[in-house]
C-alpha cells in the first residue's frame, strides 16, 4: 500500500492487487466520517478536515491481506436483448459467431469493480479470460441508456443517453440510476451481476 497526499485531506491510496483493493473497500464501508471513492488501480480517501494524518495511520494498520468477506455485497441478473450495433466487431475480436458472443458474456459471473464515468456507471470485470476489447476508433456522439458494452477488460451498462466509444453488444430496460431513489445507484462495488440473454 502506497499513501499518498491529495489536496488538502485527501488520501490517495495506491494498491497493486484488485483484491487489495476490494479489500480496502470493505474494510473502509460504513466509515461515515470518511469519503470513499474506488478508482481502476487506486482509491480516494477523505478525511476530516485535521485529521489526515491520523486516518493515514488507520489506513497503514488495516490488514488487506485477508479473503474479501461476501457480506453486504449484492447479486444482480440483468435482462438483456443482444442486438447491440457492434455484436459483429466483438465477435470478430473474440473469434467466434454473434450469438456466441451472447452466449459466452451471459455465462460469466461479473463482479462490479467501481463506479465512474457517469453516476451508477459500473466497470464490471470478471476473473475468466478474455481478449482484450478495443474502443471505438470514432465515440459516437450518443449511446442509449441501458447500453451494454464492452471496453478493455471491463463490461459496462450505460445508466444514462452520454457519448462513448464502447462496442455495444446489447441493451436492457433495467434501472441503473434512479436520483429520486433512497439509494440511487443500482451497482456498487463488490456486487457480482450475471446477464440473463435473449434475441431480438
Amino acid at each position: 500500500m502506497i499513501l499518498r497526499p491529495y489536496a488538502d485531506r485527501g488520501l490517495l491510496v495506491d494498491l497493486p492487487s484488485r483484491a487489495g483493493r476490494r479489500a480496502l473497500l470493505q474494510a473502509l464501508d460504513g466509515r461515515a466520517d470518511l469519503e470513499v471513492v474506488a478508482g481502476e488501480h487506486s482509491v480516494l480517501v477523505l478525511a476530516p478536515p485535521g485529521r489526515r494524518a491520523t486516518v493515514a495511520e488507520e489506513l497503514r494498520a488495516l490488514d488487506l491481506t485477508r479473503p474479501v468477506a461476501a457480506d453486504g455485497a449484492r447479486e444482480h441478473t440483468i435482462a438483456v436483448t443482444y442486438d447491440g450495433a457492434d455484436l459483429a466487431v466483438v465477435a470478430a475480436v473474440w473469434g467466434c459467431s454473434p450469438e456466441a458472443v451472447a452466449d459466452r458474456h451471459a455465462s460469466i459471473s461479473w463482479t462490479v469493480e467501481f463506479l465512474g464515468f457517469t453516476p451508477g456507471f459500473g466497470y464490471l470485470v470478471t476473473d475468466q479470460e478474455l481478449p482484450q476489447m478495443p474502443r471505438r476508433d470514432s465515440p459516437r456522439t450518443r449511446i442509449p441508456a441501458g447500453s451494454v458494452a464492452l471496453a478493455a477488460h471491463y463490461c459496462g451498462i450505460y445508466p444514462q443517453a452520454t457519448p462513448g466509444g464502447w462496442q455495444l453488444i446489447g441493451h436492457t430496460d433495467a434501472t441503473l440510476f434512479d436520483p429520486g431513489a433512497d439509494d440511487p445507484a443500482l451497482l456498487h462495488p463488490g456486487d457480482t451481476v450475471r446477464f440473463s440473454p435473449s434475441w431480438p
